[in-house]
């Protein structure tokens, strides 16, 4: 194993790095969504519905790396909104399925506008943008291992 040299201060060290790079982030996101109502826990269930309608609970829970408990308030506020339907499936009782109403897909045209502005708001390059994706996703993997 490589010895590794910790970094002497906070700016240098990785999870720092994530953490408040996650705020900025997560100040922009609102910025935009707010205009739509929308929190960015709905935005990205909404994103994993729009992906492909009619996903049951437990499946939008694992694409959003999230508690089925947690995942069920949100979508509540969700179909309050107008923007999701809720139904038991028809094949499982047990299975709660959810889909887009036709307000939710309509929302779909305008969140293209807000991934155009998140990354540029970025400054990075798109092909910068796909690199930090893909490490992000590695190390995701990697602490998943």
């Amino acid at each position: 194993m490589t010895e590794i040299t910790l970094p002497e201060n906070a700016d240098d060290m990785f999870c720092h790095a994530i953490y408040s790079t996650w705020h900025v982030v997560n100040r922009a996101y609102k910025k935009h969504l707010s205009p739509l109502g929308l929190t960015y826990p709905q935005y990205i269930t909404l994103t994993l519905l729009w992906e492909k309608d009619a996903r049951i609970v437990s499946e939008l829970a694992t694409g959003l790396s999230m508690e089925t408990s947690t995942l069920t308030p949100l979508l509540k506020r969700l179909e309050a909104e107008g923007l999701v339907q809720r139904a038991r499936s028809k094949t499982d009782e047990r299975r709660v399925v959810v889909n887009l109403t036709e307000k939710g897909r309509a929302l779909k045209a305008e969140s293209r506008a807000i991934t155009a502005c998140m990354v540029q708001d970025t400054g990075l390059e798109v092909a910068e943008l796909d690199q930090l994706v893909g490490l992000l996703h590695k190390m995701r993997g990697g602490f998943k291992g």
